[in-house]
Protein backbone atom coordinates (compact mmCIF):
# COMPACT_ATOMS: atom_id res chain seq x y z
CA UNK A 1 0.00 0.00 0.00
CA UNK A 2 1.21 3.79 -0.65
CA UNK A 3 0.68 6.28 1.51
CA UNK A 4 2.37 9.16 -0.45
CA UNK A 5 -0.89 11.42 0.36
CA UNK A 6 -1.18 12.38 3.73
CA UNK A 7 -4.74 12.31 3.60
CA UNK A 8 -5.00 8.29 2.41
CA UNK A 9 -7.44 5.78 5.44
CA UNK A 10 -6.83 2.23 5.19
CA UNK A 11 -10.67 0.55 5.53
CA UNK A 12 -11.57 -2.37 5.35
CA UNK A 13 -14.45 -3.46 3.00
CA UNK A 14 -17.21 -3.96 5.89
CA UNK A 15 -15.87 -0.31 7.32
CA UNK A 16 -16.44 1.25 4.10
CA UNK A 17 -19.43 -0.06 2.99
CA UNK A 18 -20.88 1.16 6.82
CA UNK A 19 -19.06 4.64 6.18
CA UNK A 20 -20.91 4.69 2.45
CA UNK A 21 -24.69 3.48 3.98
CA UNK A 22 -24.13 6.83 6.60
CA UNK A 23 -23.12 9.01 3.79
CA UNK A 24 -26.13 7.72 1.66
CA UNK A 25 -28.49 8.19 4.78
CA UNK A 26 -27.38 11.21 5.83
CA UNK A 27 -27.10 12.98 1.80
CA UNK A 28 -30.07 11.29 1.15
CA UNK A 29 -33.16 10.35 3.24
CA UNK A 30 -31.64 12.21 7.06
CA UNK A 31 -30.60 15.26 4.66
CA UNK A 32 -34.67 15.65 3.45
CA UNK A 33 -36.26 14.85 7.56
CA UNK A 34 -34.03 17.60 8.80
CA UNK A 35 -35.09 20.30 5.82
CA UNK A 36 -38.87 19.43 6.64
CA UNK A 37 -38.06 20.06 10.39
CA UNK A 38 -36.34 23.24 9.29
CA UNK A 39 -40.18 23.94 7.34
CA UNK A 40 -42.43 22.88 10.06
CA UNK A 41 -40.19 25.26 12.42
CA UNK A 42 -40.26 27.92 10.31
CA UNK A 43 -43.92 28.03 9.97
CA UNK A 44 -44.29 28.05 13.74
CA UNK A 45 -43.28 32.03 13.49
CA UNK A 46 -40.90 34.09 15.30
CA UNK A 47 -37.56 32.42 14.75
CA UNK A 48 -35.84 34.44 16.90
CA UNK A 49 -37.18 32.44 20.12
CA UNK A 50 -38.10 29.49 18.00
CA UNK A 51 -35.93 26.34 19.96
CA UNK A 52 -37.00 24.05 17.35
CA UNK A 53 -35.86 25.88 14.29
CA UNK A 54 -32.31 27.00 16.06
CA UNK A 55 -31.73 23.00 17.42
CA UNK A 56 -32.87 21.82 13.42
CA UNK A 57 -30.35 24.39 11.71
CA UNK A 58 -27.53 23.17 14.23
CA UNK A 59 -28.54 19.47 13.31
CA UNK A 60 -27.96 20.64 9.69
CA UNK A 61 -24.83 21.93 10.28
CA UNK A 62 -23.42 18.95 11.93
CA UNK A 63 -24.92 16.54 9.47
CA UNK A 64 -23.47 18.57 6.74
CA UNK A 65 -20.20 18.46 8.20
CA UNK A 66 -20.35 14.90 8.88
CA UNK A 67 -21.25 14.64 5.09
CA UNK A 68 -18.45 16.28 4.19
CA UNK A 69 -16.31 14.69 6.45
CA UNK A 70 -17.17 10.93 4.98
CA UNK A 71 -17.14 12.12 1.47
CA UNK A 72 -13.72 13.45 1.74
CA UNK A 73 -12.61 9.83 3.88
CA UNK A 74 -14.55 7.73 1.68
CA UNK A 75 -12.86 9.75 -1.65
CA UNK A 76 -9.21 9.11 -0.62
CA UNK A 77 -9.94 5.57 1.40
CA UNK A 78 -7.28 2.86 0.48
CA UNK A 79 -9.93 -0.72 0.71
CA UNK A 80 -9.00 -4.00 0.93
CA UNK A 81 -7.88 -6.63 3.44
CA UNK A 82 -5.61 -6.10 6.63
CA UNK A 83 -2.25 -5.21 6.20
CA UNK A 84 0.34 -8.25 5.61
CA UNK A 85 1.15 -10.28 9.02
CA UNK A 86 4.40 -9.41 8.57
CA UNK A 87 5.08 -7.47 12.26
CA UNK A 88 6.00 -4.21 10.65
CA UNK A 89 3.31 -1.36 12.32
CA UNK A 90 1.50 0.51 9.19
CA UNK A 91 -2.29 1.62 9.20
CA UNK A 92 -4.66 -1.11 9.95
CA UNK A 93 -2.42 -2.96 12.78
CA UNK A 94 -2.67 -2.92 15.85
CA UNK A 95 0.41 -2.32 17.86
CA UNK A 96 1.38 -3.11 21.31
CA UNK A 97 4.59 -0.74 22.73
CA UNK A 98 6.04 0.39 26.04
CA UNK A 99 5.10 4.15 25.62
CA UNK A 100 7.15 6.52 28.31
CA UNK A 101 6.88 3.17 30.00
CA UNK A 102 3.69 2.13 29.77
CA UNK A 103 2.18 -0.78 27.71
CA UNK A 104 -0.03 0.38 25.41
CA UNK A 105 -2.61 -1.78 22.73
CA UNK A 106 -4.12 0.96 20.25
CA UNK A 107 -5.32 0.48 16.83
CA UNK A 108 -2.70 2.74 14.19
CA UNK A 109 -4.96 4.15 11.55
CA UNK A 110 -8.48 5.76 11.53
CA UNK A 111 -11.30 5.87 13.88
CA UNK A 112 -13.37 5.19 11.45
CA UNK A 113 -11.46 1.33 11.27
CA UNK A 114 -12.41 0.73 14.70
CA UNK A 115 -16.01 1.43 14.94
CA UNK A 116 -17.48 1.18 17.90
CA UNK A 117 -14.88 -1.10 19.00
CA UNK A 118 -13.20 -0.49 22.54
CA UNK A 119 -10.07 -0.04 21.29
CA UNK A 120 -7.66 3.45 21.20
CA UNK A 121 -7.10 4.68 18.03
CA UNK A 122 -4.05 6.89 16.74
CA UNK A 123 -3.46 8.40 13.83
CA UNK A 124 -0.38 7.36 11.23
CA UNK A 125 -0.41 11.33 11.02
CA UNK A 126 0.15 11.70 14.72
CA UNK A 127 3.08 12.56 16.09
CA UNK A 128 3.19 8.89 17.62
CA UNK A 129 1.89 7.40 14.55
CA UNK A 130 4.73 9.01 12.61
CA UNK A 131 7.78 7.81 14.50
CA UNK A 132 6.51 4.08 14.65
CA UNK A 133 5.47 3.57 11.16
CA UNK A 134 7.48 0.99 9.42
CA UNK A 135 8.83 0.21 12.53
CA UNK A 136 8.88 -3.63 14.05
CA UNK A 137 9.22 -5.62 17.19
CA UNK A 138 12.19 -4.75 19.14
CA UNK A 139 12.13 -1.34 17.30
CA UNK A 140 12.74 1.49 19.67
CA UNK A 141 12.66 5.03 18.70
CA UNK A 142 11.53 8.36 20.43
CA UNK A 143 9.22 11.40 19.44
CA UNK A 144 8.37 14.43 20.49
CA UNK A 145 5.06 15.03 22.36
CA UNK A 146 2.68 17.44 21.36
CA UNK A 147 3.68 19.34 25.16
CA UNK A 148 7.75 19.34 23.68
CA UNK A 149 8.24 16.05 25.59
CA UNK A 150 10.64 13.50 24.31
CA UNK A 151 9.06 10.06 24.26
CA UNK A 152 10.29 6.94 23.95
CA UNK A 153 8.50 4.12 22.48
CA UNK A 154 9.13 0.27 22.29
CA UNK A 155 7.58 -1.99 19.66
CA UNK A 156 6.40 -5.05 21.49
CA UNK A 157 4.24 -6.41 18.62
CA UNK A 158 2.21 -5.69 15.91
CA UNK A 159 -0.74 -7.34 14.25
CA UNK A 160 -3.60 -6.62 11.67
CA UNK A 161 -6.72 -5.05 13.15
CA UNK A 162 -9.37 -7.94 12.32
CA UNK A 163 -12.10 -5.72 13.74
Amino acid sequence: MSTSSASVAWLTQESYDRLKAELDHLSGPGRTEIVARIEQARSEGDLKENGGYHAAKEEQGKAEARIRQLTELLRNAHVGEAPADDGVVEPGMVVEANVAGDKETFLLGSREVAGDADIDVYSERSALGAAIHGLKAGDKTTYTAPNGKEISVEIISAKPYKG
